[in-house]
């Protein structure tokens, strides 16, 4: 399903649309500036999104209840508000209704654009180098942490929150983070081996419940919920797969013993031939498979990659086909010990690590930014340790007072930046931002531009016209994460999965919750308590590049109004859930939907950079050349879309500044 026209009234009736939970509208229950909206024609947003149409039935309006950030429900996220005025910059609208910049008279050692990851980041570096230093952040969003956010839920039948995470989920990969992300984890107290004690790894299996393929109508003419229990033989789950015969011979040879698809070719030919394809490709015009099989194997890097098995590389399937199963490359006989050069770079920084996927808190990697903060900013939290964090309380009217030495404003988005003189010789920068009424200024002796690069160009005007150009081209893959609150998971258990990836459906992936017990934050751990359920989808078109599908999927996105996520949500829980008892008008009790049409940084890979990748040179390396008083951090300059890759950015940015 992935037409809003597909949704009719009665269906919607049946899966509860019309019941009273916990969600939010893209009007009521904002927490932003209220001058966007008087901008009128400035901002784009009803052309853009479909805004006036976009909840649907008036019986889904409530007002809001709240102007705490994590516990607002509803669309989050990218909203059309934090968009508006970068959408305006974008379509050189802006300053034509904007007015004349007004200076507040604040000057500060450092100012930052973005309070994400990288952004933050960045701040606490500098302090820790400069520690009398004086720090202002600025975000468009109307919260801290930029992809890395926090959701709270508050069901009846539990002690305290229910806490989940709507962007940035977890420190993947450790043992394997960069040298500047460790020493980050480790200044701010995070001692990931204890992660180890605090995630319970056996929980669902020890009730029953695996991993599971949902094969969807959207897919094939019939549905088949197939788990992938533990020590299933391939034989056994795909005799159960709703495909054409040939189909199923294809995957138990593909699965089984696949033959050598080059044979005559050396180790290196045959992987520099794997760069040229897709995964999807080479099932097709290599390994001449059934067109059901690349149907059932679409989605598989959707919730990793944020695009499908037509955009993913052949060789990167191949370097991750032992972890993540994608079939096919056995015959081939390559060599392992190392990653082929034209494998991606995080693919290459990770070869032969083998950390569980544990090292999560319960609000994903936003703790990391709140633990910062909390040693920046008095007052903002109760508790900034690592056991600490994730039930503290927060107060948001401590980040923007007069007399901190760090301050943090937000719904405050950046709309200039530039050197006061010529870079060369430069020593302070102005940096204009929108207020709601107004564009308001203030200086800096030094800038970090921690924001997206495709954003830069239009606030940094000053930059070469190829430093331009090369910024555009990290061009940011959309994605789109929901977290479900249910009454309860015996449905769940009933079915006998704990996740599922849908083949073809809008949500890709369904998961229940990380169970981690960290301080006194303890996680569902009965099939009778309230729990939050993930769901992911990849909203990149389909037959592109990731690049050009994530531009057209960013497209389709904004369209997408919240009532359709919404109905999907519901109606895809209850195709998997149902024969479990599920009833999603009992049942679910609050949404949350992040939107991210600038998501996960564009990381280099084949087959689609052959024309720079592996060998150089790299777009990103041109631009985030630093001018003048002016740095560029954010994870697009590494680019990497992991946290690690953000706090190596910051790091770098300040060491450029402060030489």
């Amino acid at each position: 399903m992935s037409d809003p026209q597909d949704v009719t009234p009665d269906r919607a009736r049946e899966l509860g649309m019309g019941r009273p939970i916990t969600r939010r509208d893209f009007f009521d229950g904002v927490a932003t500036v209220a001058g966007v909206a008087a901008l009128g024609s400035l901002t784009g947003c009803a052309g853009d999104s479909g805004l006036p149409n976009a909840i649907g039935p008036e019986e889904l309006r409530v007002p809001r209840e709240t102007d705490y950030p994590p516990d607002l429900t509803g669309l989050r996220g990218n909203t059309a508000q934090s968009l508006s005025v970068p959408h305006a910059l974008r379509d050189d609208r802006f300053w034509d209704y904007a007015g004349v910049p007004e200076p507040t008279g604040e000057h500060y050692d450092l100012v930052v654009v973005g309070a994400g990851i990288s952004g933050v980041s960045a701040a606490h570096r500098w302090l820790e180098r400069a520690p009398d230093a004086r720090i202002l952040i600025l975000d468009n969003h109307d919260e801290v942490g930029g992809h890395a956010r926090r959701n709270e839920f508050h069901p009846k039948d539990r002690r305290g929150l229910l806490i989940g995470y709507g962007g940035s989920q977890s420190i993947e990969a450790p043992s394997v983070w960069t040298p500047e992300g460790k020493d980050l984890l480790d200044k701010i107290g995070v001692k990931v081996k204890k992660f180890e004690k605090y995630f319970n790894q056996t929980l669902y299996t020890d009730l029953g419940m695996h991993d599971s393929v949902y094969c969807d109508r959207e897919t094939f003419n019939t549905e088949k919920l197939v788990v992938l229990a533990p020590g299933r033989k391939a034989t056994q789950w795909i005799a159960e797969l709703p495909v054409a015969e040939q189909a199923r011979k294809d995957l138990l040879m593909l699965y089984g013993h696949p033959p050598d698809w080059f044979p005559g070719l050396s180790d290196g030919q045959k992987k520099e031939r794997l760069a040229r394809l897709t995964y999807a490709g080479f099932l097709k015009d290599v390994c001449k498979v059934h067109p059901d099989v690349v149907r059932f194997v679409q989605t598989m890097p959707d919730d990793e990659w944020g695009y499908g098995s037509d955009a993913f590389g052949a060789i990167d399937a191949w370097g991750s086909a032992d972890e993540y199963g994608y079939p096919g490359f056995q015959g081939l006989a390559l060599d392992r010990t190392a990653p082929s050069p034209y494998n991606s770079p995080s693919m290459i920084k990770g070869w032969g690590a083998d950390d569980p996927y544990i090292y999560h808190f319960p609000e994903g990697n936003q703790a990391i930014v709140r633990m910062m903060i909390g040693r920046m900013i008095p007052g903002f939290t109760t508790a900034a340790g690592m056991e600490d964090i994730s039930t503290a309380t927060f107060d948001y009217g401590r980040l923007d007072l007069p007399g901190n030495q760090i301050r943090i404003r937000l719904s405050s988005p950046v709309v200039s930046a530039s050197n006061d003189g010529d870079p060369a010789t430069a020593t302070s920068a102005t940096v204009g931002y929108f207020d709601g009424d107004g564009v308001r200024t203030v200086r800096a002796a030094s800038v970090i531009m921690a924001c997206w690069n495709m954003v830069i160009p239009y606030l940094v005007g000053e930059l070469p016209a190829e430093q331009k150009e090369a910024l555009r081209k990290a061009v940011k893959v959309p994605l789109l994460y929901a977290t479900v609150q249910l009454r309860d998971w015996s449905a769940w258990q009933k079915t006998g999965v704990n996740r599922t990836r849908f083949t073809g459906a809008y949500w890709s992936v369904a998961e229940l919750d990380y169970p981690v017990s960290i301080g006194d934050y303890l996680p569902p751990m009965t099939p009778d308590q309230p729990i939050n359920v993930h769901m992911i989808s990849a909203p990149a078109v389909r037959g592109m590049s990731p690049a050009a599908g994530s531009v057209a999927g960013r497209y389709e996105l904004i369209k997408t109004p919240y009532y359709y996520m919404e109905y999907s949500i519901r109606d895809q829980l209850t195709r998997l859930l149902g024969p479990g008892g599920f009833d999603p008008g009992r049942d679910i009790q609050a949404i949350t939907v992040n939107r991210w049409g600038h998501g996960y940084a564009p990381e280099y890979a084949t087959p689609w950079n052959l024309d720079f990748y592996p060998r150089g040179p790299f777009p990103a390396t041109l631009a985030r050349r630093r001018a003048g008083r002016i740095a560029i951090a954010n994870s697009d300059s590494v680019p990497a879309a992991y946290a690690d890759a953000a706090i190596t950015a910051a790091y770098r940015a300040v060491g450029e500044l402060q030489a």
